[in-house]
């Protein structure tokens, strides 16, 4: 979808500690005209939220060298300011109880590895900017 030149981009923000994940979703998603931020901690990505811009989405990783994920989904959830952020569980994790917490906190989820064209439209459904499509 592209948007008018008076429309802002759209922004991410990305919490992965895997430098070849940013840098794929980089590639992948600044092509398409999002806007994204790096985020490599929990720390990080507190830090980024504190901003005065709030991002349109988040794609959390669940394991993080400082944390689990789901504590800062959890922590988006508890505060009006970030609670209806859209966010996209991106991780290696089987572990179907981890998965089943952040759905219901209202995530979405995304296994490793992940084909680039799967992710372009996770995405883009995340924000709005695409119906969902049948799953294959």
């Amino acid at each position: 979808m592209v948007h008018p030149a008076a429309t802002p981009p759209r922004r991410i923000l990305v919490v992965d500690d895997e430098p070849h994940i940013g840098l794929l979703l980089r590639l992948q998603l600044e092509s398409r005209g999002y806007e994204l931020r790096l985020a490599r901690s929990l720390f990080e990505a507190r830090g980024a939220l504190k901003g005065e811009i709030a991002p349109d989405a988040i794609l959390l990783d669940i394991h993080l060298p400082d944390g689990s994920g789901v504590d800062l989904l959890r922590e988006l959830r508890e505060r009006p300011a970030t609670a209806k952020i859209p966010v996209l569980i991106l991780t290696a994790e089987g572990e179907e109880r981890v998965l089943a917490e952040a759905r219901s906190l209202g995530a979405n989820t995304i296994t490793k590895p992940f084909s680039p064209s799967k992710l372009r439209t996770q995405v883009a459904v995340l924000l709005g900017d695409a119906s969902p499509e049948n799953d294959a």
